[in-house]
C-alpha cells in the first residue's frame, strides 16, 4: 500500500482518488500522507472510515446512505451532528407518515363516504402514502455487541519487571517495567515493525522474555482479537465457525450456540451483528473485511472473559461498528490491552498509552493519542519535497 501511495504521488496528478489510504498504515505514514496532502495543490478525494484523518484534511463530504448520496459541504468535524440530524428528522417524517396512514385508514373503514366518487382522490392518496411506507429503506441497524464479563480477575492483571526481546541481534525492547490494575485500558502505538505486537504476547505470557519477569495475576479469562483474522478458517461457514466452535457449541444442538451462558439460535445471533439469514451458510472467505471482523467479534462477545486483548481491531470496520466497538471496550469492566493506528479509537478507550519508536524503548504516557502527543518531544513531521512551495492548497474532498 505505502509502495502504490508513492507511485501515485510521484506523478504529482491534478485529482487523486484515494480508497481507505491509511487501511495497514502505520502512524508515521499517516502523519506523512496528511501533510502531503494539506500542502498539495491537487484536488483529492478520498474514502476512509479514519476519522481523525477526515477530521485533518476535508472541506465536503459525500455521504452514501441507502442508495442515496448526500452532500454536506463542510469537513468531518460536522458530520455526525448533521448526520444525527438527518436520522432524527428521518424519523420524525416516517413518524407523522404513519400517523395519517392510520388515520386516513380509519376514515375509509368507517362509512360508505369513501366510496363516494368526489373521495376516490382521497383513497387513492392512502393507497399512495401506504405504498410510500412500505419503500421506505430502514437504516441498517447498529450490530447489538456486548462483551460479558466472567469471573472478576485478581486487582492486579500483571507487572512487567526488567523485561527485554530481541531477535536476530536486534532489539526489540529493553529495560521495560509496567505494573496493570484491573480496569485499565493499555494501548500500545507506534510504527509498523517496532515490536508492538511482540510487546502484546510478553504481557500476555505468550511470548517468553530473553531478561526479565512478566507475572500474570490471577482469575485471568483473555478474550483474543487478532489482527489477522488467523482465528476464522476460511473454508467454513459461518454457521459451523460459531456451532462447531468447541467453547460456544451445544451438546445435541447444531442450530444453537451458547452466548454467556444462553443458548441462542446461531441465525438469530448472526443477525444481532449485522449479517443476513442468508448468508449463514456462507464460507468465511466470501465475506469482506469488516464482515471477517464482525464474526470474529461475534465470537468473542459470546464468550465470558476479563482481559481483553486487541491487536489492530479496526481494521476494515465501517463507522458504525467502530462506533460501537468503543462503546462496548468503554462500558467493559475487564482489562484492555489492545494495539491500533486508530488515533481516534486510542483517543476514545485508552486510559494508558505505551508509545514504541523502535530503539528499544517504550514510553509510557498517561491518557490516550492526544495526550501522548501533548506530552511527547516535539519533533514534528517533515513534509515531502515534492509538496513543498506550491502554496496554499484544497483540502481533501
Amino acid at each position: 500500500r505505502r509502495a502504490a501511495l508513492a507511485r501515485l504521488l510521484a506523478e504529482a496528478p491534478d485529482l487523486m482518488l484515494l480508497d481507505e489510504p491509511t487501511n495497514h498504515l502505520d502512524v508515521t505514514a499517516i502523519a506523512w500522507l496528511e501533510e502531503y496532502l494539506k500542502e498539495t495543490r491537487a484536488a483529492v478525494v478520498v474514502i476512509s472510515h479514519d476519522r481523525a484523518f477526515l477530521r485533518a484534511l476535508t472541506d465536503r463530504i459525500l455521504w452514501v446512505d441507502r442508495g442515496e448520496v448526500r452532500r454536506l459541504d463542510q469537513g468531518f468535524g460536522a458530520f455526525e451532528e448533521w448526520r444525527d440530524k438527518v436520522f432524527e428528522d428521518e424519523d420524525l417524517a416516517r413518524h407523522k407518515l404513519d400517523r395519517l396512514i392510520k388515520a386516513e385508514g380509519r376514515w375509509a373503514v368507517e362509512g360508505i363516504s369513501a366510496r363516494r366518487k368526489r373521495n376516490q382522490g382521497r383513497v387513492r392518496r392512502l393507497a399512495e402514502m401506504r405504498d410510500e411506507r412500505r419503500g421506505q429503506i430502514q437504516r441498517l441497524g447498529a450490530a447489538k455487541m456486548e462483551f460479558e464479563s466472567a469471573t472478576r480477575s485478581g486487582k492486579l492483571v500483571l507487572e512487567a519487571e526488567g523485561v527485554a526481546k530481541g531477535f536476530g541481534g536486534r532489539t526489540i525492547l529493553r529495560d521495560f517495567a509496567l505494573k496493570v490494575q484491573r480496569g485499565e485500558r493499555i494501548a500500545l502505538v507506534g510504527p509498523n515493525g517496532v515490536g508492538k505486537t511482540t510487546l502484546l504476547k510478553l504481557l500476555t505470557g505468550e511470548l517468553a522474555p530473553d531478561e526479565g519477569t512478566v507475572r500474570l495475576g490471577v482469575n485471568l479469562n483473555r478474550a483474543v482479537f487478532d489482527q489477522n483474522r488467523a482465528a476464522l478458517d476460511p473454508t467454513a461457514s459461518l454457521w459451523n465457525t460459531l456451532t462447531g466452535d468447541a467453547d460456544l457449541g451445544v451438546s445435541g444442538r447444531n442450530d444453537q450456540v451458547m452466548v454467556r451462558g444462553k443458548p441462542r439460535h446461531v441465525v438469530g445471533y448472526l443477525k444481532e451483528f449485522l449479517f443476513a439469514e442468508g448468508q449463514a451458510r456462507s464460507p468465511v472467505s466470501a465475506l469482506s473485511g469488516g464482515e471477517k471482523a464482525r464474526l470474529l467479534l461475534a465470537r468473542l462477545m459470546a464468550r465470558d472473559s476479563n482481559l481483553l486483548v486487541l491487536d489492530e481491531p479496526t481494521n476494515d470496520l465501517d463507522v458504525e461498528t467502530l462506533d460501537l466497538l468503543q462503546e462496548l471496550v468503554d462500558d467493559y469492566d475487564g482489562t484492555v490491552l489492545l494495539v491500533s493506528h486508530d488515533r481516534d479509537f486510542v483517543d476514545r478507550v485508552a486510559t494508558t498509552t505505551i508509545a514504541m519508536e523502535g530503539d528499544g524503548t517504550a514510553q509510557i504516557y498517561a491518557g490516550g493519542w492526544s495526550d501522548y502527543q501533548s506530552q511527547r518531544p516535539k519533533d514534528g513531521v517533515a513534509a515531502p519535497a515534492a509538496a513543498r512551495g506550491r502554496g496554499p492548497a484544497p483540502k481533501a474532498r
